[in-house]
């Protein structure tokens, strides 16, 4: 009996290493303990509402197992509000901390992983799901396809990111979150400054989601390219489609940059090779170079498809065509080409030379020409246009300004010399901010009030609409706006605390202020979602904004398979010609055929659990069950493999009477043209 008792023990203290279990859960933090206690109560919520719902086999057979791009698309958005809540939760924390001299709501360690998971959880975990869920939802449409080339990949695309995001995300409650900002440079997030496994998260996390967003990047471009209607050349391709194959482009370019410097950071921090070790013969700007190399092409993986949203919504709701469609194709391409070479911007301040800083700031200044085309190309569209002021519209117009303000401060950023004094300040996280938010969630809120009806069948409340753009629009502006003047006054940014003697306490509560303004914008929006799911009216039409490209050609929320016949496409706004030239719109009975579709499967659901479990081992080290666990990996690999499901063929009575559910008698869509 002692012997297995002292067997236990070995095992117990192979497999923890050096984790103590009164480490294992982080204790001693109020604001943590509210965590995991809002994580169990919301948990035990979830399990006892689908069981007392009976909904179980429902959401398992619809959501869970589904490869239909469209719900695949609303789970990517899901998961990207839950994230907004829960990065936005940390940046009024930081705002709260800073908000009065020497506050002591945050210790620095602390206030260190809120602003480190903050950015992380942001831009990748916020920002990228709720443009990709936009993609998955609209672009099959555009191009009139029935679903995107791999359906099945599509899902485990998603899942990946799911379990990278859950992984990720369950730090800051057991093991510690990281700590060493979101671009974790070294050798801060080495083990010799960071010794705990909390940056462990950081890499392994990351790395899952972006294994599941190259496999993104690559569907996308084969579904583009290989999957178009008859007719529909590349230059007569809406413009998200366009924004939405070049970003694609960007992923498969630059994410295999980030998975190299994440395993790199991993040999360094689970098996103490020395990549990014000075004193070791490594070379921590080595990790700056490959960070960047994928950060700075990040920014334009969020912000082209953006780019695309604003192209619909104002040409739909300015009723012309998109002015200068080509140059704005060409902008976009130009603008993916330089987004590769600027990254040393960021390290200007790091000893690159005199030589290098002035080649990259250059290009980092000429990348500001394609953006200024785009910018006068929207101008241009709504001049002398008959423009409707309904929500989605609404933040496009505010994007335009706001947007003009992020990039005039980032050219002031990309002199070298300037750079010096701006670098470590406030004035570069109000730049960041001014450009990433009216540049992508202005483009998400512009994206989601227009495609809505889309999606599910009715509209978001036009009038709670417009209360969370002026309350988000005006709480970011107070909010951001100061930290411009904060930064050129010397405040620091990554500070948690300040003397009272400096002066900054009146702007840090302004800013402060504004934070909670936003956040309320930010619940308004929920509480839309909340009162158009209960009380918003069903019978609307299949095209309630007298739209242009060929999603709206189908029902609102789209049939399963989306085109009953696939369209011809004749020219560029292939809709709004179809309307105006009164042809292409009726389903006769006679063009009905069975539809070949993908079927369901668990496989992608199954594969995101062992990537969650073999990561966690990674996290804490325990090799040995790692191991074990990535069998399933493999077996999940060969299994799908030999999988021969071809799928299933939907009969022509059930397509006829799904059609004659929201077509007219003829068989006709709606045909206004405004």
């Amino acid at each position: 009996m002692k012997k297995i008792m002292m067997i236990m023990v070995i095992m117990e203290v192979t497999i923890m290493g050096n984790i103590k279990w009164d480490e294992f859960f982080i204790t001693g933090d109020p604001l943590i303990l509210g965590a995991q206690v809002s994580i169990a109560l919301t948990m035990l919520g979830v399990l006892f509402g689908l069981t007392y719902l009976k909904k179980w086999k429902w959401i398992w057979r619809e959501w869970i197992t589904t490869v239909d791009h469209k719900r695949i698309g609303i789970m990517y958005i899901i998961a990207a509000i839950l994230m907004f809540f829960r990065g936005g939760i940390d940046g009024l924390l930081m705002k709260a901390q800073t908000s009065r001299p020497e506050m002591g709501l945050l210790s620095s360690q602390h206030y260190n992983e809120i602003f480190t998971t903050h950015g992380v959880i942001m831009i990748l975990f916020m920002a990228m799901p709720f443009l990709i869920g936009l993609m998955n939802v609209v672009i099959p449409l555009q191009i009139g396809a029935r679903d995107v080339a791999f359906p099945q990949l599509n899902a485990l695309s998603f899942w990946l990111f799911f379990s990278g995001a859950m992984l990720f995300n369950i730090s800051f409650v057991i093991g510690g979150s990281p700590d060493a900002g979101w671009t974790s440079y070294f050798p801060l997030a080495g083990k010799e400054f960071s010794p705990s496994i909390a940056n462990n998260y950081y890499a392994i996390a990351l790395q899952i989601a972006g294994i599941g967003t190259l496999m993104t990047g690559i569907n996308f471009i084969v579904t583009i390219l290989k999957m178009r209607t008859k007719g529909m050349t590349l230059m007569r391709m809406p413009m998200f489609t366009w924004t939405a194959l070049v970003t694609s482009g960007i992923i498969v370019a630059a994410f295999p940059i980030f998975t190299v410097a994440l395993a790199l950071m991993k040999f360094d921090r689970l098996f103490g090779t020395h990549f990014f070790t000075v004193s070791s013969g490594g070379s921590d700007m080595l990790w700056a170079n490959l960070f960047w190399l994928w950060g700075h092409p990040e920014v334009y993986i969020v912000a082209l498809p953006a780019f695309g949203i604003f192209s619909e919504v104002i040409a739909t709701f300015s009723r012309k065509q998109l002015f200068g469609y080509k140059s704005m194709v060409y902008a976009t391409v130009g603008i993916a080409l330089l987004s590769m070479v600027v990254w040393v911007h960021h390290f200007y301040t790091m000893g690159s030379g005199p030589g290098v800083n002035s080649f990259f700031s250059l290009t980092t200044m000429l990348i500001a020409v394609p953006t200024g085309i785009k910018i006068f190309n929207w101008l241009f569209t709504m001049r002398k246009g008959r423009i409707k002021l309904s929500s989605a519209m609404l933040w496009a117009l505010a994007f335009i300004p706001t947007f003009t303000i992020g990039g005039v401060t980032g050219v002031m950023l990309a002199m070298g010399a300037a750079d010096f004094q701006y670098h470590n300040t406030l004035f570069l996280v109000a730049h960041f901010h001014y450009v990433l938010i009216p540049g992508v969630v202005f483009a998400v809120f512009a994206g989601l009030y227009y495609w809505w009806p889309k999606m599910f069948g009715h509209m978001l409340n036009e009038r709670l609409g417009k209360w969370h753009f002026w309350l988000f629009n005006i709480g970011f502006n107070v909010t951001f706006m100061p930290m411009f003047f904060l930064g050129l006054n010397g405040a620091v940014r990554r500070s948690y605390t300040y003397s009272a003697e400096s002066g900054f306490a009146p702007l840090f509560l302004l800013s402060a202020i504004g934070s909670v303004i936003l956040a309320a914008g930010f619940a308004v929006f929920c509480y839309n979602i909340y009162w158009s799911i209960r009380y918003a009216d069903r019978n609307i039409s299949s095209d309630p904004w007298d739209a242009r490209t060929l999603e709206w050609a189908t029902a609102s929320p789209v049939q399963h398979y989306n085109f009953a016949k696939l369209p011809e496409v004749k020219s560029f706004d292939a809709f709004w010609q179809m309307k105006k030239n009164n042809e292409g719109l009726t389903l006769k009975d006679s063009e009905i055929e069975e539809i070949h579709m993908p079927s369901n499967s668990g496989q992608p659901f199954m594969m995101c659990v062992i990537f969650g479990v073999v990561g966690f081992f990674l996290v804490f080290e325990w090799f040995i069950p790692a191991a074990i666990a990535s069998v399933g990996i493999i077996v999940g690999l060969i299994y799908r493999s030999f999988d021969y499901n071809d799928g299933y063929h939907i009969p022509v009575e059930e397509i006829s009477k799904t059609e004659s559910t929201w077509r007219n008698e003829k068989g006709e869509v709606h045909k206004h043209v405004g």
